[in-house]
């Protein structure tokens, strides 16, 4: 009891409020995204009339990364792996008819972070929703993509300068907007331990407070609006234990490393995706398993949002059908399964008491560490953490390719069948059409006055201004995604990896 409490108070072991889903589920937020903002719409509007409860868009490799869909770079990419946002009027179709008023909407985007939430503003604007009660997130964690996932664009301090200028712009003008989602997931993804994946996001968290109270910002004015994103993996105690750490740890990191006063500061609250890397192309019908243990695994760890992947996502971006299976997979968790009925069922587990502190103490001495080296941006600079991710990604194949690890259907209870043909396929001509409405776009609009808008955002990012307003109006003036991405490479140039660690 000394070192868990109770539910809804610090350290917050056992979950951030006293009755936890007993008095409120988990948004259930399906990550979606491909091909035009059209086709992504009515995906959208069709995971909601089936009971999700929150958006969440996945953006194509050009969005992601500052290019047009017209740009030579984009050729091939458009809408492959996400949906495809230039413009304002994109966005504008992305979400036609759904209430902005009353949907959260979280959004995957990084580099690009402020241009997509600019552009989301705008839409909300046009549906009479003031920016004030717009709710949602947006991922802005632009160290994690230095760390694991690669898609930056420019060097880490001024990337840095632009995900710290959302924060500040937002705890003024859009204060239900959650302004940063610290995130562990990609770097699980990458190959982590779920040690490594809680001390990883907790240094990258720690430099983004630094920076901001370098900033001059007071930590109780923002950190409220901080949210984390996790992943679910398949051992199931060991998921559980890790949720429970990182909860318990954040909040001692902001009452006594950040001197936070308001109980809100030392929440964690999470977003949990399922493993994405967990799943396998061979018995595709297997995954449906592994996804239900991981969500199982998040909601007894106590996520305030889950994502559950669908079956045939190691073969495709999902069918219609999978992707309802894997919304149905949490209703019949929330619904049928009776898990929701008591708070923190796992508390007073010895295996998982004792796990969650060993992780905790693990977790705590890779902080130390990364502190030595002078915090998370300088660590990375070094390449300490992608070293030690990429490290245990060798050590895990290895495993799987000794037969050490057992994953079925790959090395153990192995089956010869034809891969399945009911799987998404991306229509070519959605890549013309895409370049042909933004070709429109480009003609219609008044070139003279987007192009007076880029000029002064350059010039505010050369005076080192808080630049959301200047890209607000800049989308306003219907200025593209790729041209205000251009705008700041000229004045930031590109951030180049190192070439080995």
């Amino acid at each position: 009891m000394r070192k868990s409490g109770f539910p809804g108070e610090y350290p917050y072991t056992r979950g951030i409020r006293a009755t936890m889903y007993r008095g409120r589920l988990w948004t259930m937020r399906q990550y979606a995204g491909f091909g035009t903002a059209e086709e992504t719409n009515a995906r959208f509007r069709f995971l909601l009339s089936q009971g999700q409860t929150g958006l969440s868009v996945a953006f194509d490799l050009p969005t992601q990364i500052g290019f047009d869909s017209d740009s030579s770079r984009a050729s091939g990419e458009v809408g492959r792996v996400g949906v495809a946002i230039a413009s304002v009027e994109d966005m504008e179709v992305l979400l036609r008819e759904i209430p902005l008023d009353r949907v959260s909407t979280s959004m995957t985007i990084n580099a690009t972070a402020m241009i997509l939430l600019s552009l989301y503003g705008l839409v909300g604007e046009s549906q009479g929703v003031h920016l004030k009660s717009l709710q949602g997130t947006v991922q802005n964690d632009i160290l994690k993509e230095y760390a694991a996932r690669g898609t930056y664009i420019y060097p880490i301090e001024p990337a840095m300068k632009l995900t710290t200028d959302i924060v500040e712009w937002c705890s003024g003008e859009m204060p239900r907007w959650n302004t940063i989602s610290i995130s562990g997931y990609h770097m699980r993804e990458a190959g982590c331990t779920a040690v490594q994946e809680v001390a990883f996001t907790m240094a990258n968290a720690i430099a983004y407070m630094d920076y901001l109270v370098e900033r001059g910002l007071t930590v109780d004015s923002f950190a409220p609006r901080l949210s984390f994103f996790f992943a679910a993996q398949m051992d199931l105690f060991e998921e559980v234990a890790k949720f429970r750490a990182a909860r318990r740890m954040w909040a001692r990191i902001m009452k006594e490393r950040f001197s936070a006063k308001d109980p809100r500061s030392w929440l964690m609250r999470f977003h949990t995706q399922t493993a994405g890397v967990s799943l396998t192309a061979q018995q595709p019908e297997n995954n449906a398993v592994r996804v239900a243990i991981q969500a199982l695994a998040a909601i007894l760890g106590g996520t305030q949002s889950l994502h559950t992947n669908s079956m045939d996502e190691a073969l495709s971006l999902p069918t219609k059908r999978s992707a309802l299976l894997a919304l149905r997979t949490q209703q019949i968790l929330a619904h049928e399964s009776g898990i929701v009925n008591t708070v923190d069922p796992s508390a007073g587990s010895f295996y998982v008491e004792s796990l969650t502190d060993d992780i905790e103490e693990r977790a705590e001495r890779y902080i130390r560490r990364i502190d030595q080296l002078g915090g998370a941006l300088r660590a990375l600079e070094r390449g300490f953490i992608q070293r030690e991710i990429a490290d245990e990604a060798y050590r895990h194949q290895k495993e799987v390719e000794t037969g050490q690890r057992v994953i079925i259907g790959v090395n153990e209870f192995v089956e010869e069948a034809p891969p399945p043909n009911h799987i998404t396929r991306i229509d070519p001509t959605l890549e013309e059409k895409q370049v042909k409405r933004l070709g429109e776009l480009k003609v219609r609009r008044d070139s003279q006055e987007a192009e007076g808008r880029l000029t002064s955002l350059k010039e505010a990012a050369d005076n080192g201004e808080n630049l959301v307003p200047y890209v607000l109006k800049a989308a306003r003036s219907h200025a593209t995604l790729g041209e205000i991405s251009d705008a700041l490479r000229e004045v930031y140039g590109l951030f180049r990896p190192l070439r080995e660690f």
